[in-house]
């Protein structure tokens, strides 16, 4: 049980004698398990205690990459800055580098100035391609941990992964659409920002295998590299309806819902079941007013509180801790939207 703490101090936290400790420590008979587990258990709270002693203060700095819509890293945005807040008296200081798209190349040569200027973390939402997985093997062989966000790179040596279980949220849109639908034939339009991200992938692949295996009447017709724009999203939208006449639902994976619903109603044509992702202000919007009728939602403040914490962790500023879990994903209708959003 290696420790650097006086057998007083275990002893004063604990509440029984040195004796007792030293009985403990050493692995001497004579000393009840439930005594046992207290010492083991002060010993763990001290350690606590002084990874807070150690962190109390201390500036960290770090860079927030990512390629997505405006609305979304706005969001995002928040929830860092408010996040940091609860983690005082030590201070997350965060440097924004978003983009509505970007080149892989680009982003690589971001992250390779990022690693020569120098940071305590990089938190990145990117495309899954091989040369930016290159691009984090040298930030953590540099010792700089990476944590991805909402979308993993899980070809890459990543210290750690915050968000939802993206495979199960499409999994649950395709029961609340399968179920919608009891049996009956239909055509759900799947939309993707952009293929490259393994977060969309992953919610796609879920969302595909559950309508294959327990509804098999149900089509989809998929369209892609919108990038969560508006304007290119209604476009590849509005061209999906006038060649697909049986298209009576939407999956949205990647954004660019009003731009979609507004290509329904353009088409005249009914969408019987919306779904979307992520409760951002123009889909909290939409919820209300009936265009979108569920929305799976993840809390991004806890994805933000992962990150911070696997940061930590990884400059040996907070005790080790249990796995990581994925949040939870959450399907919001217009009554049950959280008070917190809403």
């Amino acid at each position: 049980m290696a420790h650097d703490f006086l057998v007083k101090d275990i002893a004063f936290q604990a509440g029984v004698s040195t004796a007792t400790v030293d009985r403990v420590l050493n692995g001497r008979e004579g000393v009840r398990r439930q005594t046992e587990q207290r010492v083991r258990a002060a010993i763990g709270e001290l350690e606590k205690q002084q990874a807070g002693l150690e962190v109390q203060g201390r500036k960290f700095a770090i860079d927030i990459i990512m390629e997505a819509p405006e609305r979304f890293t706005e969001t995002v945005r928040q929830a860092f800055e408010s996040e940091a807040l609860t983690f005082m008296p030590t201070v997350f200081r965060s440097r924004f580098h978003f983009a509505e798209t970007m080149r892989p190349q680009d982003i690589v040569q971001l992250i390779d100035r990022i690693r020569l200027r120098g940071t305590d973390g990089i938190v990145l939402k990117a495309p899954d391609v091989a040369d930016i997985s290159l691009a984090v093997t040298r930030l953590e062989q540099a010792g700089i941990p990476v944590v991805t966000l909402v979308t993993d790179l899980p070809n890459a040596p990543r210290t750690a992964y915050a968000g939802a279980d993206n495979r199960a949220a499409g999994e649950t849109a395709a029961y609340l659409i399968g179920e919608r639908f009891a049996g009956a034939p239909a055509s759900v339009l799947v939309t993707l920002s952009s293929s490259r991200f393994r977060g969309e992938e992953e919610r796609e692949i879920g969302f595909r295998r559950t309508l294959r295996a327990r509804y098999p009447t149900i089509s989809l017709v998929e369209i892609s590299e919108g990038y969560g724009k508006d304007e290119a999203t209604g476009a590849l939208a509005a061209e999906a309806l006038s060649r697909h006449p049986g298209i009576n639902a939407a999956y949205s994976i990647g954004g660019g819902n009003r731009a979609v619903i507004a290509a329904f109603k353009a088409a005249a044509r009914i969408c019987c079941i919306y779904v979307a992702h992520d409760l951002d202000a123009g889909n909290l919007a939409l919820l209300r007013q009936g265009d979108i009728h569920f929305v799976l939602h993840h809390d991004l403040k806890t994805d933000v509180r992962t990150v911070f914490r696997a940061i930590l962790l990884r400059h040996r500023a907070l005790p080790a801790q249990g796995p990581q879990r994925l949040s939870a994903v959450e399907v919001v209708t217009p009554y049950n939207i959280p008070p917190q959003i809403g």
